[in-house]
């Protein structure tokens, strides 16, 4: 009898522990969307201090952006980036993030998928092209923040050209 309370009280242990990361896995995914949602707000308003608000703040943030440098180190150098990639466009912008994926734990994220720009530049030309995302999270402070952002475009390996033209 006693063995079998043993086992009984182990197995509700387990099975409460498996219950709490489901919940702690779920809330932290909807966290996790609902920051890139504010992030996707903020990008299409060119809103720098809204975007950057997604971010690890100090140097704890590196980036691999389709853009020179091969990384930007730190908050500050990211800044300056978006500061930059949003002059480079007259009139709104848009991004959809149609199909990201969410894995996330307590303290540590990661979200990843496909992201279609599309605006004007500033010299007129209309800009719609499709490019490839990857998100490490992290809490910082309590709160969910990119601690490395990877974008990346195809390139079309006999010419080392970027491939602007795929969609999905």
């Amino acid at each position: 009898m006693r063995a079998g309370l043993i086992v009984f009280c182990a197995s509700c242990a387990i099975l409460m522990g498996c219950t709490e990361r489901h919940e702690n896995a779920s809330r932290s995914t909807a966290e996790i969307k609902e920051l890139f949602k504010q992030w996707k707000t903020a990008f299409e308003a060119k809103d720098v201090d809204g975007v950057m608000r997604t971010y690890a703040p100090g140097a704890t943030l590196v980036s691999y952006d389709i853009v020179p440098p091969l990384q930007f180190k730190g908050a500050d150098a990211y800044r300056k980036d978006y500061s930059e990639f949003f002059a480079q466009f007259a009139g709104p912008l848009h991004i959809d993030l149609p199909d990201m994926q969410i894995e996330a734990g307590r303290d540590v994220g990661f979200a990843f998928g496909l992201e279609r720009l599309s605006g004007k530049l500033a010299n007129g030309t209309p800009i719609s092209m499709w490019m490839r995302y990857t998100e490490g999270l992290k809490r910082v402070d309590g709160k969910w923040r990119v601690v490395h952002e990877h974008i990346s475009v195809p390139i079309d390996m006999a010419t080392g050209k970027a491939r602007l033209d795929l969609v999905p």
